[in-house]
């Protein structure tokens, strides 16, 4: 059962789903969804003197990108074919007894935007600001500014709660997260040396 717009603010309420700041409740909170908005950070891939990522032998993978700080309300613009990491401004807690579905907003998609590859999904007792994979499909460049809202969760009731909820998981690689996170897939056990 997806939340209508009634059921989220019951679950805001009750602090048992937590999204803040909500900077505009009566334009964010959709029929059935809540829009996000976009950080000041973004992690930028930096070509380097490596032929490739190797996840297997490469330690950490912050060597292959740099954070980058939008200051004041200057844009972050995005080339045509470049892949950068983004993030929520709102942190979000999920209860038990949810998931969330992270879903670009359609007027940045018709600019050729996308906001998420593949990390579209948030776990039960996930907690952090959301990292974003936003890639420019389109032919021409475009300005993201911070603040404004670049994506939206839609909120899925569980039939019954995980047996191991995401922030039980010994091995939860993103919980927490406070900006644009590179990927930690080396922590993979099937990358662990």
């Amino acid at each position: 059962m997806i939340l209508s717009d009634k059921d989220i603010k019951a679950y805001l309420a009750s602090g048992r789903l937590v999204i803040e700041p909500i900077a505009d409740p009566v334009q964010q909170i959709q029929p059935a969804s809540v829009d996000l908005t976009l950080s000041n950070e973004f992690r930028v891939f930096e070509h380097t003197e490596k032929a490739f990522i190797d996840p297997l032998k490469d330690g950490g993978l912050e060597e292959y990108t740099r954070l980058k700080t939008v200051e004041g309300k200057n844009p972050f613009i995005i080339h045509p074919g470049q892949f950068v990491l983004g993030s929520t401004k709102e942190f979000v807690k999920i209860p038990y007894d949810l998931v969330g579905r992270l879903e670009g907003r359609s007027s940045l998609g018709r600019l050729g935007i996308v906001v998420h590859s593949t990390a579209g999904y948030v776990d039960p007792g996930f907690y952090g600001t959301l990292t974003l994979e936003i890639g420019n499909m389109g032919n021409m460049p475009v300005a993201l500014y911070p603040g404004m809202r670049v994506c939206q969760i839609t909120l899925i009731k569980m039939n019954s709660e995980p047996d191991r909820p995401y922030d039980k998981k010994p091995d939860a690689k993103y919980l927490g997260q406070k900006n644009p996170e590179a990927s930690r897939i080396t922590r993979d056990k099937e990358f662990r040396k």
